[in-house]
C-alpha cells in the first residue's frame, strides 16, 4: 500500500516562505479546519481570523503554513518555524520539472525562462549545468528565499 508524502521545511518565516513555494508550483494555501470558503476568499485571511478566533496569541499565529496541489497529485508541503539558521547543503532537496521531454537548447531555453520567473519570486541562481548526452540533460540550481536549495529539471 503506497501512503501520502508530505515534505517539511524548516523556516524562520513560514508564512513568506510558503507563499514563495505556493507560487512556484501553483499550489493553494488550504483553509482551516472546519471553515469552508467561498469562491475567491484569502484562505490567508481565514487562517488569521481562524486563529485569533480560537485565542493563539498574535506572535505564535506564523509558526507553521502549508500548502496544497489543488489536483491532489502533488506532495502537500509543510512549514514550521525554527529558531536556528540553515548551516549546510540539504541532504534532500526539490526538483521542479518543467522541461519534461525537451531537450538540448529548447529544455536549456525552458529552464532558463522558469528560472527567471522564480527568481522574480524570491529565488536565487545558483549555477547552470550544460547538457552532456546522454546521461545529463541540463539544470538549473536554485535557493529558495530561505537558502534550500533546488533544482529546476
Amino acid at each position: 500500500m503506497s501512503r501520502h508524502l508530505q515534505v517539511t521545511f524548516d523556516a524562520h518565516d513560514p508564512r513568506a516562505l510558503s507563499l514563495f513555494w505556493r507560487d512556484a508550483l501553483g499550489y493553494v494555501h488550504p483553509g482551516p479546519p472546519g471553515v469552508e470558503l467561498s469562491q475567491g476568499a484569502d484562505p490567508l485571511a481565514a487562517w488569521d481570523d481562524f486563529l485569533a478566533r480560537v485565542g493563539v496569541p498574535e506572535d505564535e499565529r506564523d509558526t507553521r503554513s502549508a500548502v496544497e496541489d489543488p489536483d491532489g497529485d502533488g506532495p502537500r508541503l509543510f512549514f514550521q518555524r525554527v529558531p536556528e539558521d540553515k548551516t549546510a547543503k540539504n541532504r534532500v532537496h526539490l526538483d521542479i520539472r518543467v522541461a519534461s521531454g525537451l531537450h538540448g537548447e529548447e529544455r536549456m531555453a525552458a529552464l532558463e525562462a522558469e528560472c527567471g520567473r522564480l527568481v522574480a519570486l524570491g529565488a536565487a541562481r545558483v549555477r547552470r549545468h550544460e547538457p552532456a548526452p546522454p546521461m545529463e540533460p541540463g539544470f538549473i540550481v536554485m535557493t529558495d528565499p530561505e537558502g534550500n536549495e533546488f533544482c529546476l529539471d
